[in-house]
């Protein structure tokens, strides 16, 4: 059997475990929460390295993306150098395949993004490929960024203006602490009620609101039948969903007993299928896998 094992700087309230067979291959596959513990991340790391088939990084990432750059956040460079053996990756060559697959499967196969779709993603330079999606099918976007990370009232309407803002502030952002640019740890469980409070509007006038889930979720106020495209989802933050109002949910990735887990677990899955080092796989070996898997988004109506 192989194991794939997601450590995470996000709560360990959220741990879960399966086994499932993929492509005739038996997978036990577990997320360990480290609850914002940085050190004890990086020694549960070294603990797995070599002892496990494939890693993944959660609550954080590794590498962030504007158009053709890519942008290493420090923090979580570290905890990937704390990996020596082991395949480990953090979900960014997933979020730019899948997701952005998600994007155009729902325009297909469902009437939740008709073209004018007003759509919010609170952050989108952790998912630039899904942004480009919703660019090119025609939908009305608004970026986040700097509203829901940094509190300033600017929305970013268009991917070109994204890209130029990331070249500017990402050089200098990503040298942060994770912990001020994402919330971790018990952080997760909780919300922004000031900025609920100050910025729920922007969710109240889109239609589809999308990206990560605890970011989703931290600055979400009442709604009134919103979409939401995101991961990661328990039934514990279907319950959330429902009772503020969320119309429908879309998760990214597949669902695993009652679970959807993160990109980072779902690329380290299809890492240890591939058997190549993680520098040689392109985006066309994670879509012909995916097409092989037979993955699709999963939509549940809330209401």
């Amino acid at each position: 059997m192989k194991r794939v094992v997601s450590v995470s700087l996000g709560s360990s309230r959220r741990d879960h475990r399966v086994e499932v067979e993929l492509l005739g291959e038996r997978f036990e596959i577990s997320r360990r929460g480290t609850d914002g513990d940085f050190d004890r991340a990086i020694q549960l790391l070294k603990e797995l390295d070599g002892k496990v088939d494939a890693i993944g990084l959660g609550g954080i990432d590794v590498y962030l993306y504007a158009g053709k750059t890519r942008y290493v956040v420090r923090d979580g460079r570290k905890l990937m150098d704390a990996v020596q053996k082991t395949p480990v990756v953090d979900g960014s060559g997933l979020k730019n395949t899948l997701e952005r697959e998600t994007v155009y499967y729902l325009r297909e196969h469902t009437d939740l993004l008709p073209p004018g779709t007003r759509v919010l993603m609170v952050s989108a330079v952790d998912r630039f490929g899904m942004a480009e999606a919703f660019a090119e099918l025609g939908c009305h976007l608004t970026f986040g960024d700097l509203i829901f990370a940094a509190g300033i009232p600017y929305p970013i309407h268009t991917v070109q203006e994204l890209e130029e803002l990331a070249a500017r502030l990402l050089p200098e952002m990503s040298k942060l602490p994770f912990h001020m640019l994402y919330p971790t740890g018990k952080k997760q469980e909780t919300q922004d009620e000031e900025k609920v409070k100050k910025f729920g509007h922007y969710y109240r006038e889109a239609q589809v609101i999308a990206g990560d889930y605890h970011l989703v979720r931290r600055y979400m106020p009442q709604l009134d039948g919103q979409t939401i495209i995101t991961n990661t989802t328990t039934a514990d933050d279907v319950a959330f969903l429902k009772e503020k109002g969320a119309g429908c949910l879309v998760t990214t990735t597949p669902e695993f007993q009652g679970r959807s887990f993160g990109t980072n677990v779902m690329e380290a899955v299809l890492v240890a299928l591939l058997q190549k080092p993680w520098e040689e796989i392109t985006p066309r070996d994670y879509l012909d896998l995916l097409s092989r898997l037979d993955f699709k988004p999963r939509v549940v109506y809330l209401r």
